[in-house]
């Protein structure tokens, strides 16, 4: 009777022990699933937030280059500048001396004063019917040098089709100019700033060919490396910068001539 009477019960306790066991199993899986939900959720917002970081960065590093540029290009037109400046500078210098003592040549000593000489020399020459018709007098150095200056002034703004206009305007109204060396390098670098490097090849050319004794033969040759270099012609680019190197030791031109070609030499040109 005693084994009958607990039979039930203990069937009871077995289907309560199976149903809480199937209850625990149940709940423990549905909180893996959710750990796991957790955890995928938590890599997501980790690569979220690396992938922003990163964005992050990646806009930082392009205002760094945006602020490196601007800065670099003022540099460069700050030397630029001052390039100019100095070069015209050393001009005016150059011509004032030439005029002072052109200035002094044509004054001469005071002719002596002889009797009878005054009525002479204010006569007229009579004017044969071969003589040589007069020639118009030269433009004076002034002018020169403001058309010069015109040039300078339109290269200093960054006009370079208006300043090569200018240079070539120049160079044919004063082809034997104390000007027309510098006029004709500044024509080849209106060319060389705006990327036209063939024609700026040839301009620059003409420095040392048309004036071998310029002192811009230096920074000419210099440019005409650097454009071979940009042309991809390494042996002309290297033929060109050694003999800045070897001809004008000491000068910045050489300087940069070998800064490129130990530049070239890491690249492996």
């Amino acid at each position: 009777m005693w084994v009958s009477r607990k039979t039930p019960v203990l069937l009871i306790l077995l289907a309560l022990g199976a149903n809480a066991s199937a209850a625990s199993k149940a709940e423990l899986e549905a909180r893996i699933e959710q750990l796991e939900r957790k955890l995928d959720s938590r890599s997501l917002m980790d690569m979220l937030d690396q992938m922003t970081q990163l964005q992050n960065q990646v806009q930082q590093l392009r205002g760094d280059i945006e602020v490196q540029t601007h800065t670099l290009e003022g540099l460069q037109k700050r030397q630029r500048d001052l390039y100019l400046d100095i070069d015209r500078r050393l001009h005016r210098l150059e011509a004032g001396g030439v005029q002072g003592q052109a200035g002094a040549a044509s004054a001469g000593p005071p002719a002596a004063a002889v009797p009878g000489a005054a009525s002479t020399a204010a006569a007229p020459a009579a004017a044969g019917p071969d003589a040589a018709p007069a020639t118009a007098p030269a433009l004076s150095p002034a002018e020169q040098r403001k058309a010069y200056d015109q040039g300078l002034d339109l290269l200093k703004e960054g006009r370079y089709n208006e300043a090569a206009t200018a240079f070539q305007g120049f160079l044919k109204q004063y082809p034997d100019s104390s000007y027309s060396d510098n006029a004709q390098y500044w024509l080849g670098e209106s060319y060389y700033v705006t990327r036209q490097f063939q024609s700026a090849l040839g301009e620059f050319g003409k420095v040392p060919a048309n004036y071998p004794s310029s002192s811009k033969v230096a920074d000419a040759k210099l440019k005409m490396g650097y454009i071979q270099y940009e042309l991809k012609d390494w042996g002309k680019a290297r033929e060109l910068l050694s003999q800045v190197v070897s001809g004008y030791p000491g000068t910045t031109s050489a300087r940069l001539a070998q800064e490129r070609l130990d530049r070239m030499q890491k690249e492996g040109h």
